[in-house]
Parts: C-alpha cells; structure tokens; sequence
C-alpha cells in the first residue's frame, strides 16, 4: 500500500482521520461498545467477553488508548480501561460536525 500524503489535507482533516481510524477494525468498536455498556472501568473481562486473545486485545486498548479515547490505570499487575469522557465528546462533535453539513436533496437532483 502506497504512502498516504497527509500533507495535501488540512490539519483537521487528517485529525479527523486518525479518529475515524479507531472505529476501523470490529475488535476495537467491540471493546468501546463493552466498555459502554458496562459503563464503568474494566480490566480481564474482555477476553471472557469477546473470545480474542489476550494479545490481540492488548494490541487494540493500546491503540484505543494512543488514541486517548480510552484511559487506564494500573493497579498491581493488573490494568482498568475506560471511555475517556472528554476525548469520546471531542470525537463525537468532530463525527457531528460532518454528519451535520449533509443536508437531503430531492430525488431530482440527486446523481
């Protein structure tokens, strides 16, 4: 795969992108919507819940939380994950905001 050229795109676009990033592999968008729905801060529970290996759930929190969408804490030999509030608003606003500049056309000027 070729080398994206991130310096044709505004700032804010390839910020965009890396957040888009996160939601691009189903393990991952599985992990936040576990961590949704628990609603609190988890530690092994992933990988009795979502039947991957340990490995490969380690691998995705830590993009999860190169991302910053996710924070942990370590206590003892284990670590607690959940949804960073402040990063999961940003996220959600910058998702919005694109979201937000669709407005519907008739069918007649529709391709």
């Amino acid at each position: 795969m070729g080398i994206t050229k991130t310096d044709l795109f505004t700032d804010e676009q390839n910020a965009f992108a890396m957040m888009a990033k996160v939601f691009s592999h189903p393990a991952r968008v599985a992990i936040l919507e576990y961590l949704l729905k628990a609603n609190a801060c988890i530690n092994s529970d992933l990988v009795q819940e979502l039947g991957l290996a340990q490995a490969t759930i380690s691998q995705h929190l830590k993009e999860l939380k190169q991302a910053g969408i996710i924070q942990g804490t370590i206590e003892g030999t284990s670590m607690n994950y959940c949804i960073n509030p402040d990063k999961w608003k940003e996220f959600q606003e910058s998702f919005n905001t694109l979201f937000d500049q669709y407005s519907s056309c008739s069918d007649s000027q529709c391709c």
